[in-house]
């Protein structure tokens, strides 16, 4: 039985939920501990702890997961109470995809971006995966990819030893590039962290996003990252692309925007991501 805290045991006495009788321990996180509660009450609930986490991260998450929840979108799991080394949601209770679970997902995710923003950021920074993302509001895309997407991370790289005098050289090189590789976009609220892991079911086999780092950004590059370890289908796209257009040569665009992604796990893991930190920097740098 996982050792509840208080707070979460007052919630529950409060809702008439009673005791917790059982829990199912959850897999897939590498960050906090995660379970399923099954009550006397007969609710579910997914409960995430850390005995010792990032400054904020769960309060992050929460705003995260509270932002997502936009009509037309995905599944959102519900956030019911949050502090500052536990979260408690909503139970999606993932059931097998649906036959046309791609062109769905298309069109919802579709929704998620087209809420904009006249600025790039989000009002609090949060964090990708264990890493802290910083936000803030500023005025032009490239800028903001530049100065609190990129910049931190190769300040990082640096730090860690990672990133040869070359390799920094190269991407100095890149970051002066960058008005002339991407074309203007609109700020629009992104997931964040789009990898396969974070994409799952609710009850019903529908969509279903968990786990975000989010902001308002442009939509490719939240799309950039889905395509990192895997790819979505061409009925995810044509769906996606009825309802939201995307400017021409977004594809070629991915890996531009995937550095931020591959600079963020060369940090955290290590080695074997820095082929790929010197295959865009070749891409993209003469």
């Amino acid at each position: 039985m996982v050792d509840l805290p208080p707070e979460v045991r007052a919630w529950l006495a409060e809702k008439g939920q009673g005791e917790v009788l059982s829990t199912d321990q959850a897999g897939g996180g590498c960050i906090h501990r995660a379970c399923v509660l099954h009550t006397a009450g007969g609710g579910r609930y997914f409960l995430k702890t850390n005995p010792d986490p990032p400054a904020g991260i769960f309060v992050a998450e929460a705003a995260g997961l509270k932002a997502l929840q936009v009509p037309g979108g995905p599944a959102i799991p519900g956030v019911f109470l949050v502090g500052e080394k536990f979260l408690l949601l909503e139970d999606l209770q993932p059931a097998p995809r649906q036959k046309d679970f791609w062109p769905v997902y298309g069109r919802q995710l579709a929704h998620i971006h087209r809420q904009t923003h006249p600025r790039f950021g989000f009002p609090e920074d949060n964090y990708i995966g264990s890493s802290p993302q910083l936000n803030g509001w500023m005025d032009d895309g490239v800028d903001f990819f530049r100065e609190k997407r990129l910049i931190p991370q190769l300040r990082w790289g640096r730090e860690t030893g990672w990133l040869t005098p070359a390799d920094l050289r190269q991407c100095e090189k890149l970051l002066d590039k960058l008005e002339d590789l991407i074309p203007e976009q609109p700020a629009v609220l992104v997931h964040g962290d789009l990898w396969s892991g974070n994409l799952i079911t609710d009850s019903e086999g529908r969509p279903a996003l968990i786990d975000p780092a989010v902001y308002y950004g442009w939509a490719e590059a939240d799309l950039a990252m889905a395509d990192l370890f895997g790819r979505y289908p061409d009925s995810f796209y044509a769906a996606y692309t009825e309802l939201n257009p995307l400017p021409s040569g977004y594809r070629e665009r991915y890996p531009l925007y995937n550095l931020y992604h591959l600079l963020n796990h060369l940090n955290l893991f290590g080695r074997s991501y820095l082929p790929g930190v010197r295959e865009v920097l070749r891409r993209f740098v003469n």
